[in-house]
Protein backbone atom coordinates (compact mmCIF):
# COMPACT_ATOMS: atom_id res chain seq x y z
CA UNK A 1 0.00 0.00 0.00
CA UNK A 2 1.31 3.26 -0.81
CA UNK A 3 -0.02 6.98 0.57
CA UNK A 4 0.73 10.27 0.26
CA UNK A 5 -1.45 11.07 3.06
CA UNK A 6 0.87 11.62 6.26
CA UNK A 7 -0.13 9.03 8.78
CA UNK A 8 1.66 9.06 12.23
CA UNK A 9 1.88 5.56 13.99
CA UNK A 10 3.13 4.80 17.59
CA UNK A 11 4.74 1.51 18.56
CA UNK A 12 5.08 0.44 21.98
CA UNK A 13 6.82 -2.29 24.14
CA UNK A 14 9.56 -3.36 24.91
CA UNK A 15 11.51 -4.92 27.83
CA UNK A 16 13.44 -7.95 25.74
CA UNK A 17 14.38 -8.87 22.66
CA UNK A 18 11.53 -10.50 21.97
CA UNK A 19 9.41 -7.75 22.31
CA UNK A 20 11.61 -5.12 20.51
CA UNK A 21 12.97 -6.80 17.52
CA UNK A 22 9.63 -7.84 16.16
CA UNK A 23 8.52 -3.58 16.78
CA UNK A 24 11.91 -2.47 15.21
CA UNK A 25 10.80 -4.89 12.13
CA UNK A 26 6.81 -3.46 12.00
CA UNK A 27 8.35 0.18 11.68
CA UNK A 28 10.99 -1.22 9.08
CA UNK A 29 7.87 -2.97 7.51
CA UNK A 30 5.95 0.40 7.67
CA UNK A 31 8.31 2.72 6.09
CA UNK A 32 8.85 -0.04 2.93
CA UNK A 33 4.93 -0.25 2.53
CA UNK A 34 3.73 3.62 3.24
CA UNK A 35 6.10 6.78 1.85
CA UNK A 36 4.46 8.75 4.28
CA UNK A 37 4.68 7.23 8.05
CA UNK A 38 5.68 8.90 10.69
CA UNK A 39 7.10 6.43 13.49
CA UNK A 40 7.39 6.96 17.37
CA UNK A 41 8.30 4.38 20.18
CA UNK A 42 7.14 4.42 23.55
CA UNK A 43 9.43 2.44 25.94
CA UNK A 44 9.69 1.65 29.57
CA UNK A 45 12.75 3.55 31.25
CA UNK A 46 15.88 1.96 31.82
CA UNK A 47 15.08 -0.77 29.30
CA UNK A 48 16.82 -2.14 26.57
CA UNK A 49 14.86 -0.71 24.08
CA UNK A 50 15.98 2.77 25.15
CA UNK A 51 19.42 2.06 23.55
CA UNK A 52 18.00 -0.96 20.68
CA UNK A 53 15.22 1.80 18.98
CA UNK A 54 17.67 4.57 18.21
CA UNK A 55 19.86 2.43 17.39
CA UNK A 56 17.55 1.26 14.66
CA UNK A 57 17.53 4.62 13.35
CA UNK A 58 13.81 5.53 15.54
CA UNK A 59 13.25 8.21 18.29
CA UNK A 60 11.98 6.53 21.30
CA UNK A 61 10.13 8.21 24.69
CA UNK A 62 10.34 6.27 28.03
CA UNK A 63 7.66 5.91 30.64
CA UNK A 64 8.49 5.44 34.18
CA UNK A 65 6.49 1.80 34.06
CA UNK A 66 8.16 -1.16 35.93
CA UNK A 67 6.69 -4.67 36.25
CA UNK A 68 5.48 -6.28 39.41
CA UNK A 69 7.80 -8.23 41.23
CA UNK A 70 6.88 -11.80 42.11
CA UNK A 71 7.62 -11.54 45.71
CA UNK A 72 6.52 -8.75 48.30
CA UNK A 73 8.85 -5.40 47.66
CA UNK A 74 8.90 -1.84 48.21
CA UNK A 75 9.16 -1.61 44.37
CA UNK A 76 5.64 -3.77 44.09
CA UNK A 77 4.14 -0.68 46.77
CA UNK A 78 4.91 2.37 44.44
CA UNK A 79 3.64 0.40 41.23
CA UNK A 80 0.49 1.67 41.37
CA UNK A 81 1.85 5.37 41.39
CA UNK A 82 4.10 4.28 38.18
CA UNK A 83 1.01 2.90 36.63
CA UNK A 84 -0.64 5.78 36.99
CA UNK A 85 1.85 8.23 36.35
CA UNK A 86 2.84 6.31 33.18
CA UNK A 87 -1.04 6.85 31.95
CA UNK A 88 -0.64 10.61 32.52
CA UNK A 89 2.76 10.71 30.87
CA UNK A 90 1.09 8.22 27.84
CA UNK A 91 -1.95 10.76 27.84
CA UNK A 92 0.53 14.08 27.12
CA UNK A 93 2.73 11.74 24.31
CA UNK A 94 -0.83 11.15 22.72
CA UNK A 95 -2.10 14.94 22.57
CA UNK A 96 1.63 16.00 21.51
CA UNK A 97 1.78 13.23 18.38
CA UNK A 98 -1.63 12.95 17.63
CA UNK A 99 -1.21 9.43 16.10
CA UNK A 100 -3.45 7.60 13.77
CA UNK A 101 -3.11 4.20 15.18
CA UNK A 102 -1.33 2.60 18.57
CA UNK A 103 0.57 -0.23 18.43
CA UNK A 104 1.59 -2.54 21.38
CA UNK A 105 3.85 -5.21 21.12
CA UNK A 106 3.74 -6.41 24.77
CA UNK A 107 5.63 -5.45 27.32
CA UNK A 108 5.16 -2.62 30.40
CA UNK A 109 5.38 0.51 28.25
CA UNK A 110 3.03 -0.76 26.36
CA UNK A 111 0.04 -1.06 28.24
CA UNK A 112 -0.64 2.83 30.33
CA UNK A 113 0.02 3.97 26.16
CA UNK A 114 -2.52 1.73 24.52
CA UNK A 115 -5.04 2.21 27.66
CA UNK A 116 -4.40 5.70 27.07
CA UNK A 117 -4.81 5.84 23.31
CA UNK A 118 -7.98 3.49 23.18
CA UNK A 119 -9.57 5.75 25.96
CA UNK A 120 -9.01 8.92 23.86
CA UNK A 121 -10.76 6.95 20.70
CA UNK A 122 -7.39 5.90 19.19
CA UNK A 123 -7.34 2.74 17.25
CA UNK A 124 -5.26 0.38 18.55
CA UNK A 125 -3.44 -3.01 17.68
CA UNK A 126 -1.80 -5.33 19.39
CA UNK A 127 0.76 -8.42 18.41
CA UNK A 128 1.33 -11.29 20.45
CA UNK A 129 4.12 -13.50 19.75
CA UNK A 130 3.81 -16.28 22.33
CA UNK A 131 1.60 -18.67 22.27
CA UNK A 132 0.68 -18.23 25.54
CA UNK A 133 -0.33 -14.82 25.73
CA UNK A 134 1.28 -12.33 27.81
CA UNK A 135 -0.87 -10.31 30.67
CA UNK A 136 -0.92 -6.61 29.27
CA UNK A 137 -2.28 -7.86 25.61
CA UNK A 138 -4.68 -10.11 27.53
CA UNK A 139 -5.92 -6.51 29.49
CA UNK A 140 -5.55 -4.47 26.18
CA UNK A 141 -7.41 -6.70 24.01
CA UNK A 142 -10.58 -5.97 24.95
CA UNK A 143 -10.61 -2.10 23.51
CA UNK A 144 -8.04 -3.39 20.49
CA UNK A 145 -9.54 -3.29 17.06
CA UNK A 146 -7.10 -6.02 15.53
CA UNK A 147 -5.01 -8.48 17.70
CA UNK A 148 -1.93 -10.07 14.71
CA UNK A 149 -1.15 -13.60 16.47
CA UNK A 150 2.17 -16.17 16.02
CA UNK A 151 0.10 -19.53 16.38
CA UNK A 152 -3.24 -20.83 16.06
CA UNK A 153 -5.86 -21.37 18.82
CA UNK A 154 -5.48 -18.31 20.51
CA UNK A 155 -9.28 -17.59 20.90
CA UNK A 156 -8.94 -18.74 24.32
CA UNK A 157 -7.63 -15.42 25.12
CA UNK A 158 -8.70 -13.01 22.55
CA UNK A 159 -11.80 -12.41 21.42
CA UNK A 160 -12.20 -14.40 17.51
CA UNK A 161 -13.47 -11.95 15.70
CA UNK A 162 -10.11 -9.40 16.19
CA UNK A 163 -7.55 -12.34 15.79
CA UNK A 164 -5.28 -12.85 12.14
CA UNK A 165 -2.44 -14.96 12.36
CA UNK A 166 0.42 -13.63 11.06
CA UNK A 167 3.54 -15.13 12.42
CA UNK A 168 5.95 -12.92 14.66
CA UNK A 169 8.32 -10.34 12.17
CA UNK A 170 11.61 -11.21 12.63
CA UNK A 171 14.73 -9.04 11.36
CA UNK A 172 14.86 -8.27 7.55
CA UNK A 173 18.46 -9.59 7.18
CA UNK A 174 17.20 -13.68 8.12
CA UNK A 175 14.87 -13.15 5.50
CA UNK A 176 17.40 -11.97 2.56
CA UNK A 177 19.88 -14.14 3.01
CA UNK A 178 20.28 -17.42 1.54
CA UNK A 179 22.62 -18.64 4.58
CA UNK A 180 25.40 -19.45 2.60
CA UNK A 181 27.58 -21.93 4.81
CA UNK A 182 30.97 -21.27 3.41
CA UNK A 183 30.92 -17.52 3.95
CA UNK A 184 29.39 -18.14 7.41
CA UNK A 185 32.36 -20.18 8.24
CA UNK A 186 34.80 -17.48 7.11
CA UNK A 187 33.07 -14.93 8.73
CA UNK A 188 33.61 -16.52 12.12
CA UNK A 189 36.83 -18.45 10.97
CA UNK A 190 36.09 -21.42 11.67
CA UNK A 191 36.20 -24.93 10.01
CA UNK A 192 34.65 -26.26 6.74
CA UNK A 193 35.44 -29.93 8.01
CA UNK A 194 33.81 -29.80 11.42
CA UNK A 195 30.08 -29.98 12.63
CA UNK A 196 29.10 -26.39 13.94
CA UNK A 197 27.01 -25.86 16.96
CA UNK A 198 25.15 -22.53 17.84
CA UNK A 199 24.36 -21.68 21.24
CA UNK A 200 22.10 -18.84 21.15
CA UNK A 201 20.13 -18.27 25.16
CA UNK A 202 18.03 -14.80 24.10
CA UNK A 203 19.04 -11.35 24.34
CA UNK A 204 20.17 -11.60 28.18
CA UNK A 205 21.46 -14.81 27.93
CA UNK A 206 20.36 -17.87 29.39
CA UNK A 207 22.00 -19.08 33.32
CA UNK A 208 21.47 -22.82 32.85
CA UNK A 209 22.16 -23.29 29.28
CA UNK A 210 25.90 -20.90 30.13
CA UNK A 211 26.58 -23.69 33.30
CA UNK A 212 25.64 -26.70 30.49
CA UNK A 213 28.03 -25.41 28.01
CA UNK A 214 30.99 -24.51 30.73
CA UNK A 215 30.37 -27.84 32.35
CA UNK A 216 30.34 -29.68 28.84
CA UNK A 217 33.52 -27.91 27.76
CA UNK A 218 35.78 -31.18 27.87
CA UNK A 219 33.25 -33.32 25.75
CA UNK A 220 32.89 -30.89 23.13
CA UNK A 221 36.34 -30.53 23.09
CA UNK A 222 36.45 -33.86 22.59
CA UNK A 223 33.75 -34.57 20.11
CA UNK A 224 35.73 -32.66 17.54
CA UNK A 225 32.89 -30.08 16.68
CA UNK A 226 32.82 -26.10 16.49
CA UNK A 227 30.67 -24.41 18.38
CA UNK A 228 29.12 -20.23 18.26
CA UNK A 229 28.44 -19.47 22.15
CA UNK A 230 26.31 -16.04 22.67
CA UNK A 231 26.11 -15.93 25.98
CA UNK A 232 24.40 -12.56 26.84
CA UNK A 233 26.30 -9.59 28.49
CA UNK A 234 25.70 -10.65 32.39
CA UNK A 235 27.55 -14.03 31.74
CA UNK A 236 29.99 -13.40 28.77
CA UNK A 237 33.19 -12.69 31.24
CA UNK A 238 32.97 -16.33 33.09
CA UNK A 239 32.11 -17.87 30.03
CA UNK A 240 35.27 -16.53 28.40
CA UNK A 241 36.78 -17.53 31.31
CA UNK A 242 35.43 -20.84 31.69
CA UNK A 243 37.02 -21.55 28.05
CA UNK A 244 40.55 -19.88 28.43
CA UNK A 245 42.01 -23.43 28.60
CA UNK A 246 40.01 -24.42 25.12
CA UNK A 247 41.17 -23.71 21.25
CA UNK A 248 39.36 -19.74 20.49
CA UNK A 249 39.46 -21.90 16.78
CA UNK A 250 36.58 -24.32 18.16
CA UNK A 251 34.64 -22.61 20.89
CA UNK A 252 33.97 -19.03 20.14
CA UNK A 253 32.22 -17.00 22.96
CA UNK A 254 30.10 -13.59 22.49
CA UNK A 255 28.48 -11.94 24.39
CA UNK A 256 26.28 -10.11 21.36
CA UNK A 257 26.08 -11.74 18.03
CA UNK A 258 24.89 -8.98 15.08
CA UNK A 259 25.17 -11.04 11.88
CA UNK A 260 22.32 -13.84 13.20
CA UNK A 261 22.39 -14.38 9.43
CA UNK A 262 25.89 -15.64 8.98
CA UNK A 263 25.72 -17.30 12.86
CA UNK A 264 22.55 -19.56 11.37
CA UNK A 265 23.90 -20.21 8.53
CA UNK A 266 27.20 -21.47 10.34
CA UNK A 267 25.68 -23.56 12.36
CA UNK A 268 24.55 -27.64 11.39
CA UNK A 269 22.35 -27.61 14.65
CA UNK A 270 21.40 -24.75 17.25
CA UNK A 271 20.81 -24.88 20.90
CA UNK A 272 17.90 -21.87 22.07
CA UNK A 273 15.37 -21.14 24.34
CA UNK A 274 12.31 -21.13 22.94
CA UNK A 275 11.32 -17.17 23.30
CA UNK A 276 8.77 -16.18 20.35
CA UNK A 277 11.49 -14.21 18.32
CA UNK A 278 14.04 -17.11 18.25
CA UNK A 279 11.42 -20.01 17.65
CA UNK A 280 10.17 -17.53 14.44
CA UNK A 281 14.11 -17.14 13.26
CA UNK A 282 14.83 -20.76 13.39
CA UNK A 283 11.84 -21.24 11.48
CA UNK A 284 12.82 -18.84 8.43
CA UNK A 285 16.38 -20.32 8.62
CA UNK A 286 14.97 -23.81 8.85
CA UNK A 287 17.82 -24.83 11.23
CA UNK A 288 17.57 -28.03 13.42
CA UNK A 289 17.02 -26.96 17.29
CA UNK A 290 17.11 -28.44 20.88
CA UNK A 291 15.43 -26.06 22.94
CA UNK A 292 15.33 -25.44 26.31
CA UNK A 293 12.45 -23.49 27.39
CA UNK A 294 12.89 -21.17 30.64
CA UNK A 295 11.29 -21.83 33.24
CA UNK A 296 10.98 -18.32 34.41
CA UNK A 297 8.64 -16.97 32.04
CA UNK A 298 4.77 -16.36 32.79
CA UNK A 299 2.68 -19.28 32.57
CA UNK A 300 5.38 -21.22 31.57
CA UNK A 301 4.81 -19.75 27.94
CA UNK A 302 7.89 -20.87 26.20
CA UNK A 303 7.18 -25.00 26.87
CA UNK A 304 4.41 -24.20 25.05
CA UNK A 305 5.89 -22.50 22.13
CA UNK A 306 8.82 -25.44 21.90
CA UNK A 307 5.70 -27.88 22.26
CA UNK A 308 4.09 -26.00 18.99
CA UNK A 309 7.37 -27.52 17.14
CA UNK A 310 7.64 -30.70 18.94
CA UNK A 311 4.33 -31.85 18.07
CA UNK A 312 4.93 -30.84 14.50
CA UNK A 313 8.39 -32.86 14.36
CA UNK A 314 10.26 -29.97 13.69
CA UNK A 315 12.94 -29.41 16.88
CA UNK A 316 13.59 -31.87 19.98
CA UNK A 317 13.48 -30.48 23.60
CA UNK A 318 15.07 -30.42 26.81
CA UNK A 319 13.90 -29.21 30.08
CA UNK A 320 15.35 -26.72 31.86
CA UNK A 321 15.83 -29.29 34.92
CA UNK A 322 17.60 -32.24 32.84
CA UNK A 323 19.57 -29.96 30.62
CA UNK A 324 22.72 -30.19 33.06
CA UNK A 325 22.33 -34.26 32.10
CA UNK A 326 20.73 -34.33 28.66
CA UNK A 327 21.53 -31.10 26.16
CA UNK A 328 24.90 -32.39 25.09
CA UNK A 329 24.25 -35.74 24.12
CA UNK A 330 21.53 -35.02 22.79
CA UNK A 331 22.41 -32.47 20.66
CA UNK A 332 25.32 -34.39 19.67
CA UNK A 333 23.31 -37.29 18.58
CA UNK A 334 21.46 -35.04 16.38
CA UNK A 335 24.88 -33.52 15.04
CA UNK A 336 25.13 -36.62 14.09
CA UNK A 337 22.28 -38.11 12.68
CA UNK A 338 21.57 -36.77 9.08
CA UNK A 339 18.13 -38.23 8.36
CA UNK A 340 16.77 -36.73 12.12
CA UNK A 341 18.19 -33.22 11.06
CA UNK A 342 16.56 -33.29 7.59
CA UNK A 343 13.54 -34.40 9.05
CA UNK A 344 13.97 -30.98 12.10
CA UNK A 345 14.98 -28.83 9.14
CA UNK A 346 11.94 -29.50 6.70
CA UNK A 347 9.33 -29.30 9.54
CA UNK A 348 10.45 -26.75 10.78
CA UNK A 349 10.62 -24.63 7.64
CA UNK A 350 7.07 -24.99 7.40
CA UNK A 351 6.15 -23.09 10.40
CA UNK A 352 7.47 -20.12 9.14
CA UNK A 353 5.59 -17.28 7.75
CA UNK A 354 8.72 -14.88 5.85
CA UNK A 355 5.79 -11.91 4.93
CA UNK A 356 4.75 -11.46 8.87
CA UNK A 357 5.99 -7.85 9.13
CA UNK A 358 4.59 -6.79 5.97
CA UNK A 359 0.86 -8.54 6.47
CA UNK A 360 0.99 -6.69 10.15
CA UNK A 361 2.18 -3.45 8.99
CA UNK A 362 -1.06 -3.45 6.42
CA UNK A 363 -3.45 -4.15 8.92
CA UNK A 364 -1.98 -1.40 10.97
CA UNK A 365 -2.58 1.03 7.98
CA UNK A 366 -6.38 -0.35 7.33
CA UNK A 367 -7.00 1.14 11.01
CA UNK A 368 -6.12 4.89 9.80
CA UNK A 369 -10.04 6.63 9.59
Amino acid sequence: MATNKPVRIIISGGGTGGHIYPAIAIANALKETSNSVELLFVGAIGKMEMQKVPQAGYKIIGLPIAGLQRKLTAANLLFPFKVINSIWKAKSILKEFKPDVAVGVGGYASGPLLYAAASAGIPTLIQEQNSYAGLTNKWLAKNAKKICVAYPDMSTFFPSDKIIVTGNPVRKDILDTNLNRSKALQHFKLAENKPTILVIGGSLGARTINETLKASLQTLSQANVQVIWQTGKFYFESCKQATASYSTSNIQVHDFIAPMDLAYGAADVVISRAGALSISELCLAAKPAVLVPSPNVSEDHQTKNAMALVNNQAALMVKDAEAMEKLIPATLSLLGDESKKRELAINIRKLGKPDAAKQIAQEILKLIK
